[in-house]
C-alpha cells in the first residue's frame, strides 16, 4: 500500500496546488492558531473563554491576516519549493495584521470599552501572532522536507554528490541540485580547502577536508558518485587537475560548475554542469598580456589574416578584433568555415561586422594575393594559412610545397613590395629536425622568410613563432579519441611512447599577439609549452572522464607510427639555444639564417622541379633547402640513404 502511495505522489510531483487553496489553508491555520491562543490565555479554562465572549472576535482576526496574505502575496508561492523569501512574505503578511489589531485595539479601548466588537486582548494577539507565523513558516518546511525527504527517497537511483567548494558557488550549486525537476542528486557534503570550514555544516551538510575524502575508508563508508567543483576564480589550473586526477583515481565521476557569467540571467542550471573535459586538466593558469603593448600594434591598423578560417586564424581573428583595429580582412580559401567565422562575429557583436572583410583566396595564387594586397594595402599580415596534416602532406608534397612554401613566399613578398610593418608566421615544432614533408615546408618557410628579414635595408619586421599542437583544433588527437569512445572503441594510437606538447587555442593566439608586438624583425619566438604530455595517458583518461573503464568496456590499440611522425616533438633544434624575453613564456631561439641570395636560388630549383609528378625529385630538392630534414617510417626514407652514401 505504502508503495502504491509513493508511486502516486511521484507521478504527481509536478502538478502544484492553486493558489486560493494554499490562502483557504493558511486562514484554516489562522483560526485554529487563534484557538490555541484564546486556550493558552485563559489557562486553557473554556468557560473564562466564553463568558469573556473572545470566540467570536475571531472573524474580526480572520479577516485582517487574509488581507495581510492578499498584501505580500505569501500564498503565491510552490510549497514544496519554499525558502527565506516566502518565509519573509508569511511574516510581512502577518505583521500587517498584528499591527493593525493593535491598532485597532488601543482605539477601541480608548473610545469604547475592553469588550467592544473590534477589541481583542492584546497578549491573544501576541501569542495568536507567534503561534500563526510559526505554524505558517513550519508547515511550508515540513511539506519541503516531505517531498525532499520522502517521496524522493530513491536511494537506488539518486546519484550521490559531493560539492567541491563551500562558499556562495557551492551553497547555490545544493541548491539548484535540490530543487532539480528530475531529483537525480543527493549532496553528501562539501569538500573545502578552507581548514576553518572543516567540519562544519552548511545548510545541514557536513564540510570535509581533501584528505578525509580522497581515501579508501571515506569512499567505502559514504559511496560518492560524483563530485562537482563549483568554484569561482579562486581555483588554479593546477589544482584543479589535482582534483580530477584524485576523482579519477577513486573512480569518481567530475563535473564542473561554470563560471558566474554564463549562468542563465545570474541563475545556475543543472544542464549547465558539465562533465569535465580533458582539455581542462591541460589547461594552465591565464596568461597575462601586455595589452598596452599589442593594442599600440593593432589599434586603427589594417591587418590581413591569412588562413583565418583555420583554427589559429579564426581565434587571432577574434583577438584582433578586441584591439579596434581599423580593417581585418580574413582570407582563406575554406569557403564553409569563413561564412561560420563571418556569421560568428557578426553576431556576437554587430560593430565588429564593419570592421572585417571576408575574401576568398589561396595564398599559392600569387595573382589572386596580389589584388588582395592593392585592394587593402595591409599594414600587418598574420600568416597562418598553411597544410598541416602529416600524413597527407607525406602522400601529397605537391601541395604541401605549394601552399606552404610558395603561399609563404607569395605573401611574404607582397608583404615586402606593398611595405607591410610586420609579417607574423605561425610556424609549428614539427619544422625542428622535421622528419616529414610537413615539416620540412614549415622550415623552408622559417628560412625563407629569415632570408627576407636579414636584406640590408629591409623595413618590413618578420617574425616567426613556433608552438606545438593546439587543443581542440582541426584534426587533433582530442576530438578524434571523443569519436572514438563515443563509437564504443577502440581508441587507436600510433606508438604508446608517443608524446606531444599541447597548449590551447586561445593561450596560443594570445602568445602569437604578444611576439609579434615584441618582435623587432627576423627573431623565432618559441612559446614555453609546459611538460610533454604522453599520447597513451591522454587516451586512459579520457575513457575514465567518459565514466568507462579500460579493458572493460573499451580497448586502447596501437596501430603504429604513420609515415613521417615522430615519437617525441621538439621545439628548438639542436644547434639553437634561447633568450629570454620580457614576457617569461616566450623566449627567442638563436638560429643562423641563411643568406637571402641562397635561400632565394634553391627556390628557384624547388620550383622547377614542383610542376613535375616525381615526389621523389620534389623532396630531394627540399632536403637540399632544410639538411636536417630526415624522413622517419617514409616512402622518402630512402633518399636519405642515397644522400648519405653519396656524401
Amino acid at each position: 500500500m505504502s508503495s502504491m502511495f509513493r508511486k502516486f505522489l511521484l507521478n504527481n510531483t509536478d502538478r502544484y496546488l492553486a493558489r486560493w487553496i494554499i490562502l483557504l489553508i493558511d486562514i484554516s491555520l489562522v483560526i485554529v492558531c487563534f484557538a490555541v491562543a484564546v486556550l493558552i490565555r485563559f489557562n486553557f479554562d473554556l468557560v473564562d473563554s466564553v463568558q469573556y465572549g473572545i470566540w467570536s472576535k475571531v472573524f474580526v482576526v480572520t479577516f485582517f491576516y487574509a488581507t495581510g496574505f492578499l498584501i505580500s502575496r505569501s500564498y503565491v508561492g510552490i510549497i514544496r519549493h519554499t525558502n527565506l523569501r516566502d518565509a519573509m512574505n508569511v511574516i510581512r503578511g502577518a505583521s500587517f495584521a498584528l499591527v493593525c489589531l493593535f491598532g485597532l485595539t488601543i482605539v477601541e479601548s480608548v473610545t469604547s470599552t475592553s469588550t467592544g466588537v473590534l477589541y481583542v486582548p492584546r497578549s491573544i494577539l501576541l501569542i495568536h501572532f507567534l503561534c500563526t507565523t510559526f505554524a505558517l513558516i513550519g508547515s511550508r518546511f515540513l511539506v519541503k522536507y516531505f517531498f525532499e525527504s520522502i517521496i524522493t527517497n530513491r536511494k537506488r537511483d539518486l546519484s550521490r554528490v559531493l560539492i567541491y567548494g563551500a562558499g556562495a558557488s557551492g551553497l547555490t550549486t545544493m541548491h539548484t541540485l535540490a530543487q532539480d525537476a528530475k531529483r537525480e542528486y543527493s549532496v553528501i557534503g562539501f569538500i573545502d580547502d578552507n581548514p576553518y570550514k572543516s567540519k562544519k555544516a552548511i545548510g545541514g551538510v557536513v564540510v570535509y577536508p581533501p584528505k578525509k575524502v580522497f581515501n579508501r575508508e571515506f569512499i567505502k563508508k559514504h559511496h560518492p558518485h560524483q563530485v562537482i567543483i563549483s568554484i569561482q576564480k579562486s581555483l588554479s589550473s593546477a589544482r584543479k587537475k589535482e582534483i580530477v586526477e584524485l576523482c579519477l583515481e577513486y573512480g569518481i565521476q567530475v563535473k564542473i560548475v561554470p563560471p558566474y557569467e554564463n549562468w542563465i540571467k545570474g541563475e545556475l542550471s543543472t544542464r549547465q554542469i558539465k562533465s569535465v573535459k580533458i582539455e581542462d586538466l591541460l589547461e594552465r593558469d591565464p596568461i597575462v598580456l601586455d595589452n598596452v603593448n599589442i593594442s599600440r600594434e593593432i589599434k586603427d591598423k589594417v591587418i590581413l589574416v591569412t588562413g583565418a578560417a583555420g583554427s589559429i586564424g579564426s581565434e587571432i581573428s577574434r583577438q584582433l578584433l578586441y584591439y579596434a583595429p581599423k580593417k581585418v580582412i580574413l582570407l582563406d580559401q575554406a569557403e564553409s568555415a569563413l561564412y561560420d567565422l563571418e556569421i560568428e562575429i557578426k553576431q556576437n557583436n554587430v560593430l565588429d561586422i564593419k570592421r572585417i572583410e571576408v575574401v576568398i583566396g589561396s595564398v599559392a595564387n600569387a595573382t589572386r594575393m596580389r589584388k588582395v594586397f592593392e585592394a587593402f594595402e595591409p599594414e600587418i599580415v598574420f600568416h597562418a594559412a598553411a597544410y598541416k596534416h602529416v600524413p597527407l602532406m607525406e602522400n601529397n608534397p605537391y601541395e604541401a610545397v605549394s601552399v606552404n612554401v610558395f603561399g609563404t613566399k607569395n605573401v611574404a613578398d607582397l608583404s615586402v613590395e606593398f611595405g607591410v610593418e610586420k609579417f607574423v608566421m605561425v610556424s609549428t615544432d614539427k619544422a625542428v629536425n622535421p622528419t616529414n614533408v610537413m615539416g620540412a615546408t614549415k622550415r623552408c618557410a622559417e628560412v625563407y622568410t629569415q632570408g627576407l628579414a636579414s636584406k640590408v635595408g629591409m623595413r618590413t619586421q618578420f617574425i616567426i613563432t613556433r608552438f606545438g599542437n593546439v587543443l581542440g583544433s582541426n584534426g587533433s588527437v582530442i576530438p578524434l579519441f571523443k569519436k572514438q569512445i563515443e563509437a564504443g572503441g577502440p581508441v587507436t594510437l600510433t606508438d604508446k611512447r608517443i608524446t606531444r606538447y599541447f597548449m590551447t587555442i586561445p593561450e596560443a593566439c594570445n602568445l602569437v599577439l604578444e611576439a609579434g608586438s615584441m618582435g623587432q624583425g627576423g627573431e623565432i619566438f618559441v612559446f614555453d609549452m609546459g611538460e610533454s604530455v604522453k599520447i597513451y595517458d591522454l587516451a586512459k583518461k579520457m575513457i575514465k572522464l567518459s565514466g568507462l573503464q579500460l579493458g572493460k568496456d573499451i580497448e586502447i590499440k596501437e596501430v603504429g607510427l604513420r609515415p613521417g611522425e615522430k615519437l617525441y616533438e621538439e621545439l628548438l633544434a639542436i644547434t639553437e639555444n634561447t633568450k629570454n624575453t620580457h614576457h617569461p613564456k616566450i623566449l627567442i631561439a638563436e638560429t643562423q639564417s641563411q643568406s637571402f641570395e641562397s635561400v632565394a636560388k634553391a627556390l628557384v630549383e624547388l620550383k622547377e622541379i614542383l610542376p613535375g609528378t616525381d615526389n621523389n625529385a620534389l623532396v630531394a630538392c627540399l632536403k637540399k633547402i632544410v639538411p636536417e630534414f630526415i624522413s622517419n617510417n617514409s616512402i622518402f626514407a630512402s633518399l636519405d640513404l642515397k644522400k648519405i652514401v653519396n656524401e
